[in-house]
């Protein structure tokens, strides 16, 4: 018998792949059932309905976890080196699901309210963890004073920009190189304009 983690597993990884491939509203549980190798029936005992499937995703698959488990390496970094790390993570993980990204761009006002709430509350959720993370920077003196939240949304919206304007709309594969020479700037703008004087 397989197990529910396996079956659980299977499920997300083909959510992931169908609806990079033909976004939120073209994929139908059926088509996500066959990919995994399992009936439309063992898809809702698992996960209830679509958006719970797609709820799952962006809790597995999306930077937020990423995040979530790189911050307690954080603490033993430089300001600067810390963030470098949190950009060419965040931008590499853009890279990786470019596809997802650039179907959800297309159809995210189509989407009905659940799974647009489903949506902001991922980004949020990413903003408060990185705000956290300034959050503490600030209480130690390190960083001036802020919104950490919208320093948050700063940095990372420069970065999503980026990607978004280079791979999204003209279609170039940024290189490790570039990455590395794009956050490198990005962050020294960014803690030059944060740091405590």
């Amino acid at each position: 018998m397989i197990s529910k983690s396996h079956t659980e597993e299977k499920l997300l990884e083909a959510t992931l792949k169908l609806i990079s491939k033909k976004g939120y509203l073209g994929a139908t549980t059926r088509e996500i059932a066959q990919e995994a190798g399992v009936t439309e029936l063992t898809l809702f005992r698992h996960f209830g309905s679509k958006e719970r499937l797609f709820e799952e995703v962006l809790n597995r698959y999306t930077f937020l976890p990423k995040l979530r488990k790189l911050l307690p390496e954080l603490g033993g970094l430089s300001y600067d080196k810390a963030l470098r790390v949190v950009g060419i993570r965040f931008l590499e993980t853009l890279k990786e699901r470019k596809s997802l990204i650039r179907i959800m761009l297309s159809e995210i006002n189509l989407y009905p309210e659940k799974i647009r709430e489903l949506h902001n509350s991922f980004i949020n959720g990413l903003i408060k963890t990185l705000a956290g993370y300034l959050m503490s920077l600030q209480k130690r003196r390190v960083l001036r004073r802020f919104s950490p939240e919208i320093a948050a949304r700063a940095f990372l919206g420069m970065i999503f920009s980026y990607f978004k304007a280079e791979e999204i709309v003209k279609g170039h594969d940024i290189s490790k190189k570039e990455i590395e020479k794009i956050i490198e700037e990005f962050v020294d703008i960014f803690v030059h304009g944060t740091l405590k004087r």
